[in-house]
């Protein structure tokens, strides 16, 4: 009964999480389609058959359907010609005037990029929201601890230097110092520090095999810093302005930093074992949600953050996909054949399943679950 509780806890706050941040991702792709004058026919929230739904004066089909893994907003004209009853007719001049089909590239263009614009700018309001009314919360990055005999300590960092940049990267609070080493992937690290007001730049070779990580096991860079046992929060107080570019600027260094993170996967530099699925979200959000509502809305922006970015890859399938087919018509003067459109289709959806499937398989080993069945067999 209790891991039924928990699947029930842990699945709720994650459709309370990713129904939020469709709904905000479709919502973008409505509404500059209705700018442009292109009819919506369905805004769904999940794919298969509907559950229930309303239809708006417009014509607009607002529906839920039973697998709340997505959403779609379908639009008129995205075929030649217009189904009616057993067969098909060419749209009139009227149809084509709402037809999503016969906009211009950069319409359509504009149509695609702002279901992920939509994330970012959710994720702004709320973040520069957060910080105008309650402060940022930040720990100083200042040295408490330098572990003897560790690589800081040989680079003569002492405990009381703050640290003011990581390779041209500027370091705000502490937390940003173990995400910037982490980075590195055990590289030499140029570290800039003010001592008794004085600036001191030293380098740092991490350690790779000290420690592991007490949620996945996995090693972890190690420069052997830690901060004060009586570090608190500093509460950094924001005018509304200052919230909305320190908000922007933090959405940017996050968008760079999973930029980087893939590549280094790429490239081999780090595991894929990183990567994570529905489970693992799931799980991330039920933790969240019982720390409290407010950490919850923050852990859905930080989410809608990576749920914009992804639809900007240029995969078919996705977003980024369908804006490099307009790119390519905008260059030649005329779309891609249907051909060359559908096996673009079917290696991005190859490609999609394949990444799911991996996520979901490393969700699995991440939650323990291929241990427990291991064991349910030895």
């Amino acid at each position: 009964m209790e891991i039924l509780s928990q699947i029930q806890h842990y699945g709720f706050w994650f459709l309370v999480v990713l129904t939020v941040l469709v709904f905000i991702h479709e919502l973008g792709h409505f509404a500059v389609a209705r700018w442009c004058k292109v009819r919506v026919e369905v805004f769904s929230i999940g794919f298969g058959p509907e559950l229930f739904g309303w239809t708006d004066k417009t014509g607009t089909r607002w529906k839920f359907s039973w697998l709340p893994l997505g959403g779609y907003v379908r639009m008129f004209g995205q075929d030649e010609n217009v189904i009616e009853g057993g067969g098909a007719r060419p749209m009139s001049d009227a149809e084509r005037a709402v037809s999503f089909k016969d906009k211009s590239v950069g319409q359509r263009m504009a149509i695609v990029v702002a279901g992920p614009a939509a994330n970012y700018l959710f994720a702004l309001v709320v973040f520069a929201a957060l910080y105008a009314v309650a402060g940022k919360p930040i720990i100083p990055p200042v040295v408490g601890e330098v572990i003897s005999d560790s690589p800081a300590a040989r680079a003569g960092i002492q405990s009381g230097d703050t640290i003011v940049r990581i390779d041209g990267t500027e370091i705000e609070t502490f937390t940003d110092v173990a995400y910037v080493v982490q980075s590195g992937l055990g590289n030499t690290l140029a570290i800039d520090l003010t001592r008794n007001g004085a600036p001191i730049s030293v380098k740092v070779a991490p350690g790779t095999v000290h420690d592991k990580d007490p949620e996945t096991g996995k090693e972890i860079t190690f420069v052997g810093l830690g901060m004060r046992n009586t570090a608190k929060s500093v509460i950094q107080d924001l005018s509304v302005g200052q919230s909305v570019a320190v908000a922007g600027s933090d959405i940017y260094r996050a968008t760079i930093g999973t930029l980087k993170g893939l590549w280094q996967m790429v490239v081999g530099a780090r595991s894929t074992e990183e990567i994570g699925g529905v489970l693992r979200i799931a799980k991330m959000s039920g933790d969240v949600a019982q720390v409290g509502f407010i950490s919850l809305i923050a852990f859905s922006a930080a989410l809608s953050i990576n749920l914009g970015l992804i639809n900007l890859f240029p995969v078919p399938m996705l977003d980024g996909g369908h804006l490099v087919y307009y790119a390519v018509e905008a260059v030649r003067g005329k779309p891609l054949g249907e051909r060359a459109q559908e096996f673009g289709l079917k290696v991005g959806l190859a490609l999609v399943l394949s990444l799911m499937l991996f996520a979901t398989w490393n969700d699995l080993v991440y939650l323990k679950v291929v241990d427990f069945v291991k064991s349910l067999f030895t």
